[in-house]
């Protein structure tokens, strides 16, 4: 994406049309930020190809706990007891744990849909190992958006279900570009990556509630009347 043919005001400059490759190059971050929550492609294209961000695995883990936190407060706020305070203070601890480690099932889950979907369409895409490890990463990153789940617990009201349904399909969208943009490829075939991927979420999700495991998930599986 950048170039070192030429440089004039601190961006990268091509000799043949001696205009910037990467206009966001020049911008403020702020800039950068509000238009890839916009979701723009160019906004994306220069946050994974022109900067160096090495928090994936720290973002990933903090997106984790946002979902297990919603879905421990979900199901607290539908369950009753009547055990000593000190049973149930333990009882909200391991229903967490367990939350989170269902909450990283269904990433797992979603993140294997989308890249048995790319590897199944392999001979027509033609890609190589090293695009899928820059797409997890680029995964990863768009996932950002589940960092709104927590003010949106904070800040309950009527419409937190409405919310939390909104912030599903951005983060989805998020995906959908990062896709798009790491792979180069049509919005058709990104589209049908990100569906594989909800697919074999939602069957998960499907598992754990026939195991009758009360799993709280976002996904479209989920019910707002439980919520």
């Amino acid at each position: 994406m950048r170039s070192t043919d030429g440089e004039s005001q601190g961006a990268p400059y091509v000799k043949s049309c001696q205009k910037p490759v990467d206009k966001y190059i020049e911008y403020d971050p702020v800039i950068i930020l509000i238009n890839a929550i916009l979701c723009k492609t160019q906004a994306y294209r220069h946050i994974l190809f022109n900067t160096k961000i090495n928090i994936h695995g720290k973002l990933c883990m903090f997106c984790l706990l946002c979902e297990a936190y919603l879905r421990w407060w979900q199901l607290q706020d539908s369950s009753q007891s009547t055990a000593p305070d000190d049973v149930i203070r333990y009882a909200k601890e391991w229903d967490f744990y367990r939350m989170f480690v269902i909450a990283s099932f269904e990433q797992a889950a979603f993140f294997t849909g989308m890249f048995a979907f790319l590897w199944a369409q392999q001979p027509m895409t033609a890609r190589r190992a090293h695009d899928f490890v820059l797409l997890l990463k680029a995964l990863l990153l768009s996932s950002y958006g589940k960092l709104l789940l927590i003010p949106a617990v904070i800040w309950e009201h009527d419409y937190t279900p409405l919310c939390l349904r909104l912030i599903k399909v951005f983060v989805l969208t998020s995906n959908f570009q990062a896709v798009r943009v790491t792979l180069n490829t049509s919005r058709r075939l990104s589209l049908l990556t990100v569906l594989s991927g909800v697919l074999l979420e939602s069957i998960m999700v499907l598992f754990f509630q026939r195991m009758e495991w009360d799993v709280g998930s976002d996904c479209a599986v989920y019910k707002p009347q439980d919520f």
